[in-house]
């Protein structure tokens, strides 16, 4: 009937077009437009105005605002406008219905809306209605009332009226219509002739949409249960968290995320990651009160707050490295050039052990100080724990967790403390480690200094490898004796001699004077040291390889001045050598007095020791007695053993030193070496027991201003020694003339520098017959002779300044001849 009253409206062959966005209108179909661009609402009202019938077509794109003839599809629909209504922003809301197909044969205008020549398109007509047909239509019937059970939105009304209609084209329009399809497919749709291939192809259509809607349905069923699970798990939470609030069990796990969210941050290795979840695990199912949570607890701290992958960027900037050593050290080139060398290899290659440095040398010197400076000029973390007296080796590998108050060992800590994983470590006072029932703390530093292990160094507490490849570890010592050759052998050891008197001066001048007046709360108007006096603290007043004495009296002087600016004085102290005494009162040490001239039996020999070099007056003298040796002094062994050593020389070259093989029968002989109270050993005194001795037997004074050191063998050979810098040193600070050292040390004279060699004579000698020769005022000495007891015994001497040979391990200061 509806078809019936389409056909007898007559559709003009030209009309306004009205381009439509998103949407295909259908014959027969009814739906509101809003218009809003101003060629569309003039084409409406040029509608109104005539017949009311306008052409609704398709554009190809929806942002498309002016649509030129070619972005419009060809076909569309002759639609009659029922009502129009205006809205308050312009735009216009009208209601159409289609009436028939029709295709755009000519544009007739553009300007000022589309009119278009239109040619109607009607469906091919249907001979008869076949089985296939009939089949098609039922199956569509079915598969649309599938989709309306999948959950498609479709009127009801639309619905009945499908029942009601047999005709395949008018069918296949109402239910595409309804569908929703894209523009393109019902565009498609719309061109098409033949009703039977279009209601086929509209049955394609909802087949797709029956598996779309069908996996869609799948989707959220799955997407339900899970949230019905989730927030089954969320209730049956919080029912838990309000029973355990109740019973008092609920405390300390608010934390928990925290404590998760802290481990992933901490960018752990996998294994160290996967340990640490699985111990916050057993944490979170445990009562806070359980006395292992409190256990856990503390071990999760420790492995998030360590730095396993945060490490600083290196300053790789050798010229400005060089400057900040400089600055802060004078002096200490060797040293110097070792960091400037790691530097630059640091710079070449990106990954790269950290070097294992040790510095030995008397205290005072700057090793630790050094350190720090080493740490600024690389732009590194500065890390420092003292060794000195730790006995126990869970001191350096922690203690495990099954014992109470256990704590991870002071590596870790040490890596904790610097919050980087390539501080520069430094381990203070290696020589000075014990050892007891508890283990060895030193071999337990073999690994933590061992470039092949410490990339993966296992601590007791933390029980997980942890990476120190990239540690910079520098170790100090005042001796390298007493620590263990395993452990030596892993570090690169450099020697730190004591300052000469122009090197005191200098680091006075540049570094000590200055700290002392800002720390003493003095300006530099306040007070002024001359070099005089300075020197005259460093000669007088402290007797060191070292640097703290020395400050310590600056700062006794710059406390003095600090008193009188307190008081109300306003003029500058100025300090000289005549006025030191005012301030730091008479002298400490005074050059000995004995050796004004040249003495029988008393010889100058020289100490190493861990202060630095000293000056060792020996003694000999001779009386009537039996055959005998006498000893004293505090001697060790090996110190015995010489003057053993040098008397079985003299015996048995008697004739060759002219001395009566017979006199040692008669005489007995007596060795001293002050000051008594100080334990002294060591063979370097050999060749300073032999010219005593030989001084004593041959009545041949010894000269006063040669000083002597080297070991002695029964035949006269001289044997290389150690410390030779530190004793030329202390040679230089006793005003020596001449030192006389083994031939074999020749080599170490180059790392003496050049103004001390300037200021003493450095004679290398082979045998004892050549030390004879440079010590004795005479020699050979005169023919033997029967020789009588001395008139005079010699004097022993004032006591020496407190040096030792060589320690012994039960003696806690000694020096080394």
């Amino acid at each position: 009937m509806e078809k019936q009253e389409s056909e007898e409206v007559k559709i003009p062959e030209v009309l306004p077009l009205l381009p439509v966005r998103d949407v295909v209108v259908y014959p027969f179909m009814i739906i509101p437009l809003f218009v809003g661009r101003e060629m569309s609402v003039k084409a409406v009202d040029s509608a109104l105005a005539g017949d009311r019938m306008i052409l609704l077509a398709t554009q190809h794109e929806i942002g498309e605002e002016d649509p030129t003839p070619d972005k419009i599809y060809e076909v569309g629909t002759v639609a009659m406008i029922m009502r129009m209504l205006k809205l308050p922003d312009g735009r216009v809301k009208i209601l159409v219905q289609g009436l028939s197909k029709a295709r755009i044969t000519e544009y007739v205008t553009e300007k000022p809306f589309h009119t278009v020549r239109i040619e109607k398109m009607v469906d091919t007509p249907l001979q008869d209605v076949s089985l296939e047909t009939e089949a098609l239509v039922r199956t569509v019937r079915e598969q649309l009332t599938k989709v309306i059970e999948l959950g498609k939105q479709v009127s009801p009304e639309v619905m009945v009226i499908l029942e009601n209609i047999q005709d395949p084209g008018s069918m296949a329009d109402l239910i595409a219509s309804n569908l929703g399809l894209k523009v393109a497919d019902a565009q498609l749709l719309l061109e098409m002739s033949e009703p039977v291939m279009r209601l086929t192809k509209v049955n394609e259509f909802l087949n797709r949409e029956v598996e779309l809607l069908s996996v869609q349905a799948k989707i959220q069923s799955a997407a339900r249960e899970e949230m019905g699970k989730n927030q089954r798990e969320y209730y049956l939470r919080e029912q838990m968290r309000a029973i355990q609030q109740e019973l008092g069990d609920g405390e300390g796990k608010e934390d928990i995320a925290e404590i998760r969210k802290a481990i992933e941050t901490a960018k752990m290795p996998e294994a160290s990651q996967k340990e640490a979840l699985k111990q916050l695990n057993r944490l979170e199912n445990m009562h806070p009160d359980a006395g292992e949570a409190g256990i856990i607890r503390t071990y999760l701290d420790w492995l998030v707050e360590l730095p396993w992958s945060k490490s600083s960027r290196d300053s790789l900037d050798i010229v400005r490295a060089k400057e900040i050593l400089d600055d802060d050290h004078y002096y200490l080139d060797k040293i110097k050039e070792r960091i400037l060398e790691f530097l630059a290899v640091r710079k070449l290659k990106k990954k790269m052990k950290g070097p294992i440095l040790c510095f030995v040398g008397p205290p005072g010197v700057g090793k630790t100080s050094l350190g720090k400076s080493i740490a600024r000029a690389m732009n590194r973390k500065f890390v420092r724990i003292s060794l000195g007296g730790v006995r126990d080796e869970a001191e350096i590998r922690g203690h495990r967790r099954t014992y109470i108050g256990a704590l991870p060992g002071r590596i870790i800590q040490g890596m904790k403390q610097a919050g980087t994983n390539n501080p520069v470590f430094m381990l203070d006072e290696l020589d000075k480690l014990g050892y007891d029932y508890k283990g060895d703390p030193s071999s337990a530093l073999l690994e933590v200094l061992d470039p092949e292990q410490n990339h993966s160094f296992s601590d007791h507490y933390i029980n997980m490898p942890f990476n120190l490849s990239n540690v910079m570890f520098i170790a100090t010592a005042n001796q390298i004796d007493p620590v263990p050759s395993a452990l030596r052998d892993r570090m690169e050891v450099i020697n730190l001699a004591g300052y000469t008197e122009e090197e005191k001066l200098e680091i006075a001048r540049r570094y000590l004077v200055p700290r002392q007046i800002k720390e003493n709360g003095l300006k530099a108007k306040d007070i002024s040291f001359e070099d005089d006096a300075i020197r005259e603290i460093i000669t007088k007043y402290t007797r060191e390889a070292g640097l703290r004495n020395l400050e310590r009296e600056i700062g006794t002087v710059c406390r003095k001045v600090a008193r009188k600016v307190a008081e109300g004085g306003t003029r500058t102290v100025k300090i000289a050598a005549k006025n030191l005494h005012t301030f730091l009162g008479a002298p400490k040490y005074l050059r000995e007095e004995d050796l004004d001239k040249n003495e029988v039996g008393v010889v100058n020999g020289l100490a190493w020791t861990p202060v630095g070099g000293e000056i060792l007056h020996i003694e000999a003298t001779l009386m009537k007695g039996k055959s005998a040796l006498t000893l004293t002094g505090q001697l060790g062994d090996v110190m015995k053993e010489s003057v053993q050593a040098a008397h079985s020389y003299i015996r048995a070259h008697a004739d060759i030193l002219h001395i009566n093989p017979d006199f040692f029968q008669d005489h007995e002989i007596h060795v001293h070496v002050p000051a008594g109270a100080i334990p002294k050993d060591g063979p370097s005194a050999g060749v300073a027991m032999t010219t005593a001795l030989v001084s004593v037997l041959t009545r041949i004074p010894v000269k006063k201003d040669v000083a002597m050191t080297g070991e002695v063998t029964l035949r006269g050979k001289v044997l290389p020694i150690g410390g030779l810098k530190e004793k030329i040193l202390a040679a230089v600070r006793s005003r020596m003339r001449m030192v006389i050292i083994p031939e074999q040390n020749k080599k170490d004279l180059e790392d003496i520098p050049a103004e001390i060699l300037k200021k003493v004579k450095i004679v290398p000698v082979h045998e004892v017959s050549e030390v004879l020769k440079l010590a004795l005022e005479k020699f050979p000495p005169p023919a033997p002779s029967t020789p009588k007891e001395p008139a005079k015994k010699p004097r022993s001497g004032e006591a020496t300044p407190k040096v030792l040979m060589r320690p012994r391990k039960e003696i806690s200061a000694g020096a080394r001849g």
